[in-house]
């Protein structure tokens, strides 16, 4: 189970705020992972195009025309937008500007890069790929440079993702136990990893679209899924639900008594896998809901014991050696 909700507040009021003060991680994370378009042009020999959360416009076959032309740099002023009727996106783009001529390896040559808000650029009159990375979100343009003041917006279709997770129930699980996976889909339907290991509550920003997203629960066996869908200009909230609970293994001499030390302990399921293994005497893990058979070994003895697991507040398991 899943329960979302949006905002749909002017996002560069909010969301945009929020985003500058508490997302610096994410962004930081996001321009080490997100593909940076743009790809090889369209026509070249050998060339592939890299999946990316947005479809990228595809970048013209060099001819006299669309090549920048020697000339005297004019001012170029670039900002980016979440709609053409909507506000500037205040910080956190990275801007690159690209030629629209291919090198020897088939790659755009790099021209310039900015991190102001809005970007200013010196550049000679012609056609230039500008890319803008806001986080997770990301959106390229063929844009054309003008004798004169140049003022040019980009649309970046972007919304924000905040998630959160408990058992159902709504029994509250502690953040350090939680982690989460978003993927999207590749032209070709392939799922793509956006962002590994987000925390609960962290804010992301992402080009609008649908997005699987896993939620791990502990490091076995205890997961919950959703597709989850972005829309631009809003915040999306949503709780995933886990069917899970933790639990505590104790090996005793009698009901209530002390954990025996050197106890090594196996986890299986009832098919026979084994799923979870530790060798102290105390040991703590999650496990989603099921039936389970626990073994126990002291020195040559093996102990064990079935038992099941329900949605809800941590329990102890124990097996007694008599």
């Amino acid at each position: 189970m899943v329960i979302t909700k949006r905002r749909s507040a002017p996002l560069a009021a909010s969301l945009f705020l929020a985003l500058g003060l508490l997302g610096q991680s994410v962004a930081a994370f996001a321009q080490e992972v997100a593909p940076v378009p743009p790809p090889r042009p369209a026509g070249l020999e050998g060339a592939t195009e890299a999946p990316s959360q947005t479809t990228t416009p595809q970048t013209p076959t060099p001819t006299v025309e669309n090549t920048p032309k020697p000339g005297k740099p004019q001012p170029v002023t670039i900002s980016a937008k979440v709609a053409e009727d909507g506000e500037i996106i205040p910080q956190g783009i990275v801007w690159r500007v690209f030629s629209t001529t291919p090198n020897e390896q088939g790659e755009l040559e790099l021209l310039d890069k900015s991190e102001a808000t809005p970007a200013i650029f010196s550049l000679s009159p012609g056609q230039y790929v500008v890319h803008a990375a806001y986080g997770l979100a990301q959106a390229s343009d063929t844009v054309t440079v003008e004798p004169g003041p140049n003022q040019l917006d980009i649309i970046l279709d972007v919304g924000g993702l905040k998630l959160g997770a408990a058992i159902s129930g709504d029994i509250n699980i502690p953040d350090r136990f939680i982690r989460f996976n978003v993927n999207t889909r590749d032209a070709e339907g392939q799922s793509v990893l956006v962002a590994r290991a987000v925390q609960p509550g962290q804010l992301l920003h992402l080009n609008s679209g649908t997005y699987s997203i896993t939620s791990y629960f502990g490091n076995v066996n205890a997961t919950a899924k959703a597709d989850l869908q972005v829309k631009p200009g809003q915040l999306t909230e949503a709780t995933l639900y886990h069917r899970a609970a933790q639990v505590t293994f104790k090996l005793v001499s009698e009901p209530g008594g002390e954990a025996i030390a050197d106890t090594s302990w196996i986890v299986k399921n009832l098919s026979g896998e084994t799923i979870y293994e530790e060798a102290t005497a105390f040991p703590a893990t999650v496990l989603a809901q099921g039936e389970y058979i626990l073994l126990a070994r002291l020195g040559d003895r093996v102990f064990n014991r079935e038992f099941e697991v329900l949605p809800g507040l941590p329990r102890e398991i124990e097996i007694i050696t008599q």
